[in-house]
């Protein structure tokens, strides 16, 4: 496992979302199979809470971004009760990412870009699953995937109408790294007006 050197406030960016593009560019650099991957929580209207991994498919000063089929729990969730929160933890650099915010759908233009950008076999697997749906076996689903591989044919693949993206606008970022006899470093980020970003540093 990686050592890390102590964290310090000025080792940080003001801008919270470079600071989570360094780290993130230092998780691909580890050689992660998925440095991308996050959990994401949300909770139904009555305040049941429920957890699941995404990966993070964008992520600019608007927010962070995933796809979903918007027939699925979490969209479901999302829909009636839009706020969220994702955690990203990289256990071979000791470090954790925590991000919370008020969530909305992103346009269907970009949602269409992105989906062009996936593997064929990706989209066609996107039109065969009804997402949380129960299904009888496998071989149902496999049917499934053949139909429509035989519907599109060597066509385009469009962007099916009941998936697309969500997009987290951040109010909280909390950055933490594992430290030595659990001292670790842990600094959170809350937004002042105008646009700026206030840093402080948190007991572990």
């Amino acid at each position: 496992m990686t050592t890390t050197p102590t964290l310090r406030k000025r080792d940080l960016d003001p801008d919270p979302v470079r600071q989570l593009e360094r780290w993130l560019q230092d998780a691909q650099g580890a050689g992660l199979a998925e440095p991308r991957a996050m959990t994401l929580a949300t909770a139904s209207r009555d305040g049941h809470p429920s957890a699941r991994m995404v990966l993070l498919r964008g992520l600019d000063e608007r927010g962070l971004v995933w796809y979903t089929n918007y027939g699925s729990q979490k969209a479901q969730e999302l829909d009636d009760n839009p706020y969220a929160a994702v955690v990203l933890y990289w256990d071979i650099l000791r470090r954790q990412v925590r991000v919370t915010g008020q969530v909305s759908r992103v346009s269907q233009a970009e949602s269409e870009v992105y989906f062009s950008s996936r593997p064929v076999g990706h989209r066609l697997s996107a039109w065969a699953s009804d997402q949380r749906q129960p299904i009888a076996d496998r071989e149902t689903l496999e049917a499934r995937l053949h139909d429509v591989t035989e519907r599109f044919g060597e066509g385009d693949v469009p962007l099916p109408p009941f998936w697309g993206g969500f997009r987290l606008s951040p109010d909280r970022f909390e950055f933490w790294q594992n430290g030595p006899n659990r001292l670790h470093d842990r600094f959170r980020y809350t937004p002042t007006a105008p646009g700026g970003w206030q840093i402080q540093r948190l007991s572990p």
